[in-house]
Formats: C-alpha cells, sequence, structure tokens
C-alpha cells in the first residue's frame, strides 16, 4: 500500500519516522499547500497528516484512498462526514503527550508567575549591571505554593496537571462545564472557578460550546485578576477580549501555546503584549518533546498496520 505524509515537517528532524510495517510505497513532503494534495495523494492508500486541511473536495478526489492517519488528537481539519460518505477510515491518535503537555503547562505558568522572559532580557541587554545591586527584582516574583489554580477540561492532561499543581502546593478546582451544576464534589461550578482561581488552565477540546469560552463577560469573572494558561486550542480564547484585558490590568497575564491563527496572523492583537512581562508564548509545540513524538509514531504505525492486516 502507498502512504503519502503530507507534512513531516511539523516533526523534529532528529526522530526517526519510519514507514509503519505493511506500507510498500513511502512518499514523504515536509510540508503541502492545499492545491497539491490531490495531485500528490492520487494512488495513494493511506495518507498521513498533522495539520493539513482535507476537504470533501479532496477527499472526493482520490478514489483509492482508504485511510486517513492523522499524527494528532483534533480531527478538525479534515470533512469526517465525506470520509463516510466516500468509506475512508479516519484515525487519530491520543495520549502521546500525556507528559510532553503538562510539563509545557508548568514551563509557562512558572515563566510568567516569575517573569522568566523579563528578567533573562536584564540580564542579557545590560540592565543589571547598570543597575549594580547584586539582585534585580523591578516585577514580583509569585511562588505558586498555596496559589489555586483553576482547571477547565478534566482529561487526562488536565489530570496529570492536577497531580504536579497539588506537588507545588496549590490548591486546584475542577470546572464544571460552563452553564451546569457540577456533577460530583469532585467539580466546581464554572464561574466560582473563573472567580477563584489565581491561575487558570486550559485543557478543553475546541467546539462549538468552547468557542471563545474566554472572552469579555468570562475575563470580568476572574475577579483575582489570575494568569491565564493556555495549551488547549487558540479559539478558545477571545485575542482581543484578552489583549485588552491584559493592558487594563484586568488579569495578570497570559502564558499560550496556542493561537487562533497558525503560524500567528501578523495583525493578531496577542503580538502587542510580546514586551509584557508575564505575557510568555511558544509556537504549539507543548506537544512535542522528544519522547511525545516518537510515542506518537509508535501509536500510529501500530494503527497504521493493524489497519493494513485488516484491509487485506
Amino acid at each position: 500500500m502507498q502512504a503519502v505524509f503530507l507534512d513531516k515537517g511539523t516533526f523534529s528532524d532528529n526522530v526517526d519516522l519510519p514507514a509503519p510495517t505493511g506500507v510498500t510505497d513511502y512518499i514523504t513532503y515536509d510540508d503541502t499547500p492545499r492545491a497539491l494534495i490531490i495531485e500528490r495523494c492520487q494512488n495513494a492508500d493511506i495518507i498521513i497528516t498533522n495539520k493539513v486541511q482535507i476537504s470533501a473536495e479532496v477527499i472526493a478526489n482520490l478514489p483509492k484512498l482508504k485511510l486517513i492517519q492523522l499524527t494528532a488528537t483534533g480531527m478538525n481539519n479534515v470533512d469526517q462526514e465525506a470520509c463516510a460518505a466516500h468509506n475512508v477510515t479516519l484515525y487519530n491518535v491520543a495520549g502521546y503527550a500525556v507528559k510532553s503537555v503538562p510539563e509545557h503547562t508548568f514551563m509557562l505558568m512558572l515563566n510568567a508567575m516569575r517573569a522568566g522572559l523579563h528578567y533573562h532580557n536584564k540580564v542579557i541587554d545590560g540592565t543589571w549591571v547598570e543597575n549594580g545591586n547584586f539582585c534585580l527584582l523591578d516585577i514580583p516574583l509569585i511562588d505558586l505554593e498555596d496559589k489555586t489554580l483553576g482547571i477547565i477540561g478534566i482529561g487526562t492532561i488536565g489530570k496529570r496537571v492536577t497531580d504536579i499543581a497539588r506537588a507545588f502546593g496549590m490548591t486546584v478546582l475542577w470546572a464544571e462545564h460552563q452553564g451546569r451544576t457540577p456533577r460530583n464534589d469532585d467539580y466546581t461550578a464554572f464561574d466560582e472557578v473563573l472567580a477563584c482561581a489565581d491561575v487558570i488552565s486550559l485543557h478543553c477540546p475546541l467546539n462549538d460550546a468552547t468557542k471563545h469560552l474566554i472572552n469579555k463577560d468570562t475575563l470580568a469573572k476572574m475577579t483575582k485578576k489570575p494568569l491565564l494558561i493556555n495549551v488547549a486550542r487558540g479559539g478558545i480564547v477571545d485575542s482581543q477580549a484578552l489583549t485588552d484585558a491584559i493592558h487594563s490590568e484586568q488579569i495578570l497575564g497570559y502564558g499560550s501555546d496556542v493561537f487562533e491563527q497558525e503560524p500567528i496572523a501578523e495583525d493578531d492583537p496577542l503580538l502587542s503584549l510580546g514586551e509584557h512581562p508575564r505575557v510568555i508564548f511558544s509556537p504549539h509545540n507543548a506537544w512535542g518533546s522528544k519522547s511525545a513524538q516518537e510515542t506518537l509514531w509508535k501509536m500510529l504505525s501500530k494503527q497504521v498496520s493493524d489497519f493494513i492486516n485488516q484491509a487485506q
């Protein structure tokens, strides 16, 4: 079977991505523009992709296609109705970043709370030398211990973040879905979490219910002026409302690995926060520790091989 990997360049160069067992013709591209998808996949039985948009038109024009295998958990870049209509199987991969994403969450959190990038720059640009003191403390350092962390999205990653937070001595609140009564004593009403948390961390999927979940109205309910962390999806946060809230000191800061458009749009208002001491961004790589990438590829390879065995 022929497998075409459309965007191998989304993985690190030092991670080996061999053809899954059963694939006899393995073609890889670092990236694939939308206009070239059909041409490159005309003979493909299997498409492997991370974030390339696979539309209904693409699927309809690939009669040999049997499987679309995503190298990610989210599947909103593929037209799932078209897959069903054309008898194309769609697989994703889940659970590969249960170490990488939580650790990245705390990298963002600690950097923002302790103004890590701000102080790094003050060492490099000569400000510390000019100041003359043995230490520089122009931005307060904030400890995590005794702070309240509100988590929105209680899956495997949210639960791992909970464990790490408790090790730091934080109190953790799990937010119930917006507008719902808490299902049990483990959960706290959504609005109460917004009001009580010193840090709010987003780990929920992007869907109709969570699109711009963090907006002007919900930001106004964050009475403790928390730090917000987003390692979920960029569209969960209204970028303009969030930017306005930081400029007006309505919230403390923002650490984000994800954005509404990726790579980030040149006119994204979040870019105006680049010099803020409690803002830190990363380019959607929280998932991508070397071990997480290797784990993902092992899981993916088994799925593809099992599919091929079942198809024969």
